[in-house]
């Protein structure tokens, strides 16, 4: 038997109260507590020190992607909501998908909507999720609602893995240069300075600036490691500030060779989300609030709230969207289109195709954009170094002869 920690409302007086009850599991401890006219709001186990609270923040994407997918199916088979979590908290392995299955369970045997229990876990189902989810148990299309989240949570996980993995390159690149500058410093500069000494020579300009580079290095490392220690802290300090977040965000908008690919992301999450909102019932205003912050990008958010209040004073989506800083002409165009054949769905679902199918070129050929630059890099740096170390050991020994 396990202790759960409880907060509950009294069906009777309608007071919250709080206790602990002994259950073999979480859902267990719902019932429980429902048999004695209390409705569960919150139920932890008293030994996993908050587990399920930081379970929200722990899983994965592939778990919530295989458990809406899984939820989908089994919706429109026909099976009734708690059984269909049932069976997938038994087919579920991860167990922090697990505890927030368990809890979306007995949060819905306890008479809450799926949305309502949703909400319990924003860490693991977004703004978003928690629309679609409204809007399908409204419309008594949840299994198509579900559906739709687990294809665009699909393309969202891949499109992700693609940028990263366009990153790895440039990234090892960055490492073998920083591996071959550390090795000749350390290893060659030394040695070009005790042959100069050897020979009572006096060291070139170039040569002299790295041995003292090499020699403050070598006294001072506990200094540079705290000032690096202390530029990294800042610099994490920094991005979590309101400012610092909106200068990243801007920076992304504005970064050569990173723009296009950030640009057209932001717009095809909008659009995509757009689509799957307002196809589902969600109004305009809603979609557009939700869509904004859907993006992951404050600046665009901030351009998508002031187009939103310019459609809440009655202005077509259309024309609030047009001329908007970082909002790229293809949106307002296709809602144009969609305005006048009333497909303002379809239309922002074929705009946010043409830029993820941009999207993909552009993450296939930015490893080949980086390269030319990453060699410039590589060759300068490397080449002061060999400037410094093998042209003086030479001019040495060619005047020895």
């Amino acid at each position: 038997m396990k202790r759960f920690n409880y907060k509950a409302k009294d069906s009777k007086t309608g007071k919250i109260v709080k206790g602990s009850v002994q259950a073999e599991s979480e859902r267990a401890a719902g019932k429980l507590l429902l048999d004695q006219g209390y409705m569960p709001e919150k139920i932890i186990d008293e030994n996993a020190d908050g587990f399920l609270s930081k379970a929200k923040s722990k899983v994965p994407s592939k778990d919530r992607i295989i458990f809406t997918r899984q939820f989908a199916t089994l919706i429109g088979a026909g099976l009734p909501l708690s059984n269909s979590l049932q069976t997938v908290l038994e087919q579920t392995a991860s167990k922090p998908m697990k505890a927030v299955i368990e809890d979306l369970l007995a949060s819905v045997e306890a008479g809450k909507s799926l949305s309502d229990a949703c909400k319990k876990h924003p860490d693991v189902f977004n703004n978003v999720y928690q629309s679609l989810v409204a809007a399908g148990e409204m419309s008594g299309t949840l299994d198509v609602a579900l559906e739709r989240l687990a294809n665009q949570q699909e393309k969202d996980a891949a499109m992700l893995s693609k940028i990263r993995g366009a990153m790895v390159y440039p990234a090892i690149i960055f490492l073998v240069i920083i591996a071959v500058l550390v090795f000749m410093m350390v290893a060659v500069v030394p040695q070009v300075k005790s042959l100069y000494a050897d020979m009572g020579e006096e060291l070139p300009g170039l040569t002299a600036f790295l041995v003292q580079l090499v020699d403050f290095f070598g006294e001072f490392w506990w200094l540079v490691l705290i000032v690096i220690g202390a530029i990294v802290w800042g610099f994490l300090s920094f991005r979590k500030t309101t400012t610092g977040i909106k200068t990243f965000a801007t920076v992304k908008l504005n970064v050569p060779i990173f723009k296009k690919m950030f640009q057209r992301l932001y717009m095809s999450r909008l659009a995509r989300t757009m689509e799957m909102l307002l196809s589902t019932g969600v109004s305009m205003l809603d979609s557009m609030n939700i869509s904004a912050k859907a993006t992951s990008n404050v600046v665009v958010e901030e351009q998508v709230m002031i187009a939103a209040e310019k459609v809440k004073a009655g202005k077509p989506l259309s024309e609030a969207l047009k001329g908007r800083d970082y909002i790229l002409p293809l949106v307002p165009q296709m809602a144009s289109i969609g305005e006048e054949s009333g497909k303002i769905d379809e239309m922002l679902g074929k705009a946010a195709t043409v830029y993820e199918n941009e999207l993909d070129e552009l993450i296939a050929n930015i490893s080949t954009m980086i390269e030319p630059i990453l060699m410039v890099v590589m060759a300068g740096l490397i080449g002061i170094v060999i400037g410094g170390t093998l042209l003086p050991i030479y001019s040495l020994v060619s005047s020895v002869k």
